[in-house]
């Protein structure tokens, strides 16, 4: 027999009992849709992870004053003579792996504008370069210059969200800003940047640090923050190295000991990554386990129909069909419902996907379509050889008695 015929007899034997050979596509069905599914709500998951990462800066590593936050642990005592200067800045600036350092003073105030107000603000006070290091864009305007840190002039970048609550639909360029109770004028607007999921990014204002400094957090020859942006992602861990150093002989300690928290985005991406990887794989596991049932059930289903068709085997096999003939006819039919049935189930998957769950909008990973279309159609060939084998190991005799 051809394979052409055992493919006919396959069609024919899965339609014979149409609700029994559905509900058997039906469990490959859902097992197929729940890996694709399943591994695109992790790979969204983890895109979307990368996103607020990226948001945070590109190549940068920031140094805090205080606290511990991620990156590098240090094990020393936190001093309150610790200081990041002028000097410091300079002294890094001057690595050959550092694009860029920006000094940082912020704080939160209240911004208003003619009788409107945003409810508290986040005003930060740093350089030039800040805007770059951070990600931001300008939509409108311009940024301020070195000159106008140097200066210490009053001028200001506002984020969106600041704009639509000061000044709706108008333009704020030119006009003047209350930040508490010091007046800034407005020189650019940011481009939306969106939310790392903690902080509105553009809920901010970001001016000369020296002129945030006089009018809200106070002269102070310290920053609370330093924001370094490297040359590349490759160098960000000998930057790091290079920063710790110079602010351990800066105050007077051993890096080991150093007073200050340091966060490597580097770093943190690769945590997240590794993270959200061990989490797409435990959720393609409870997928694959689905897929397993539904295995089970086409062996089942199967077992139910060599049992059906005892009568049909024997009289196949006395008028001289081989034992490789039966085998081929139930394993046809076995591959056939969960070939049906993976193609059903990566069509859900990747109509299921396009919605949003739980806040991640899934990305489908090619990979998955190909694995979980693949791994149906081996259920078929594994969960069905067991059948197919019995049937075609039944003697003639014993067959032809089956009633």
């Amino acid at each position: 027999m051809t394979w052409r015929d055992n493919l006919r007899i396959a069609i024919a034997g899965a339609t014979s009992n149409k609700l029994r050979s559905m509900l058997t596509i039906l469990g490959v069905l859902i097992g197929v849709g729940a890996v694709i599914i399943l591994v695109a709500v992790g790979t969204g998951s983890s895109a979307q992870v990368q996103a607020n990462i990226d948001r945070l800066g590109t190549n940068t590593l920031t140094v805090f004053s205080t606290g511990r936050f991620g990156g590098r642990s240090t094990t020393g005592t936190q001093s309150s003579f610790a200081t990041m200067t002028v000097g410091d800045v300079q002294q890094i600036e001057r690595q050959p792996y550092v694009q860029s350092v920006s000094p940082v003073s912020s704080t939160s105030v209240t911004a208003a504008y003619n009788g409107a107000s945003d409810s508290s603000a986040t005003v930060t006070g740093s350089t030039p370069s800040y805007l770059s290091a951070s990600s931001y864009s300008l939509e409108a305007g311009s940024s301020f210059t070195s000159s106008q840190v140097t200066n210490r002039e009053r001028v200001a970048v506002i984020g969106q969200t600041v704009v639509s609550d000061l000044f709706g639909t108008s333009n704020p360029i030119g006009r003047t800003i209350q930040l508490g109770s010091a007046s800034f004028e407005v020189v650019g607007v940011l481009a939306t940047k969106g939310s790392t999921g903690i902080q509105d990014q553009d809920n901010v204002v970001i001016a000369p640090y020296t002129a945030v400094q006089d009018e809200l957090t106070g002269e102070s020859s310290s920053f609370s923050e330093l924001l370094i942006q490297g040359k590349s992602s490759s160098t960000l861990n000998t930057v790091e190295s290079e920063v710790e150093t110079i602010l351990a002989a800066a105050n007077n300690t051993t890096v080991a000991n150093l007073p200050f928290s340091v966060l490597n985005e580097a770093s943190l991406l690769s945590t997240a990554e590794s993270t959200s990887s061990t989490f797409t794989v435990l959720l393609a596991a409870v997928a694959g386990i689905s897929l397993l049932v539904g295995g089970i059930g086409v062996m089942n289903i199967m077992l139910v129909t060599v049992t059906e068709r005892t009568r049909e085997i024997g009289i196949r096999k006395a008028i001289g069909a081989r034992k490789s003939v039966i085998l081929a006819q139930f394993l046809y039919e076995a591959v056939f419902l969960s070939l049906i049935g993976g193609l059903a189930g990566v069509a859900i998957g990747v109509v299921g996907s396009q919605f949003r769950i739980d806040g991640v909008q899934p990305v489908i990973a090619p990979y998955s379509i190909v694995l979980a279309l693949g791994v149906s159609i081996a259920v078929g060939v594994f969960f069905g050889f067991y059948p197919a084998n019995r049937a075609a190991s039944l003697r003639p005799i014993d067959a032809l008695r089956y009633e």
